[in-house]
């Protein structure tokens, strides 16, 4: 079994960053839209923090969060964005130390959890290598969101593997939330990594692959951008298919981001 310290790790290091964005902004710039339509910096922050209680709640209190899922079944559509607008009505100082505390929680509870545990989550149990790679996967996506809204732009690092692990292994169901059939064989993937390095998965012979930036794979799976603005090639009809729908994030299937120079 994975030791999950690594990705735990990074999800602080991922984590921090962002802070050291957030934390000497004035209280005007909180509330500055960002490319998530209908969602300010606040909103994005306030919804890292609502998704890190919920992660904590999941790992330690499962009765708690299993209320929480009744409340989500009985809200639905709107129990995310309740709340982040519930968060965003803070003060920027109370939301940004309540963002911290959970995120400080969260990252304890990981690292104490047993070895082999296996948490409830909105969609399939998870285990503990797996909720911390869902919320970094979150944490860059949408730090990615503020620091458009900043004009900031961000040094991509190889903390994103963790995030490309997750769009492969996540294909099988990107392909059915959009109701597509899903592939029998295996894809071959190769990427670039920001350092330089190759990251390649899937057997070497397969008929489809997708090839490219990991940058670029890691903004297509979390829809930050789209397709036709970036530097991804598929070879194989099936490859090309996943490339149209691919999504790391459990859930319905998301809008996306326009092509650049397309209203959103």
């Amino acid at each position: 079994m994975a030791d999950p310290t690594p990705v735990i790790d990074d999800l602080c290091a991922e984590s921090d960053e962002l802070d050291l964005i957030v934390v000497e902004l004035a209280p005007e710039q909180w509330a500055l839209p960002t490319p998530a339509p209908g969602w300010s910096i606040a909103h994005q922050i306030a919804h890292l923090a609502w998704t890190d209680h919920s992660s904590l709640l999941a790992v330690t209190d499962q009765p708690a969060f299993s209320r929480q899922i009744e409340k989500a079944l009985a809200e639905p559509g709107d129990f995310v964005d309740n709340g982040a607008e519930e968060g965003a009505g803070k003060p920027p100082a109370q939301l940004l130390a309540d963002w911290r505390t959970g995120r400080a929680a969260l990252a304890d509870a990981l690292h104490a959890a047993p070895d082999g545990a296996r948490f409830p989550w909105y969609g399939p149990p998870m285990s503990t290598a797996s909720m911390a790679t869902a919320r970094l996967m979150e944490t860059w996506a949408h730090g990615l969101d503020i620091a458009d809204a900043l004009g900031v732009v961000r040094t991509p690092t190889d903390r994103i593997r963790h995030i490309v692990r997750l769009g492969i292994r996540t294909r099988d169901f990107a392909f059915g939330v959009h109701g597509q059939p899903v592939p029998f064989e295996e894809f071959r993937v190769e990427l670039t990594s920001p350092s330089g390095e190759l990251w390649v998965y899937g057997p070497e012979d397969a008929d489809d692959r997708v090839t490219g930036p990991a940058l670029d794979f890691c903004l297509l799976v979390t829809q930050r951008a789209h397709r036709a603005d970036l530097a991804l090639t598929a070879v194989g009809p099936d490859a090309d298919r996943w490339l149209d729908v691919a999504q790391a994030f459990a859930g319905p299937p998301g809008n996306g981001r326009a092509p650049k120079g397309e209203p959103a």
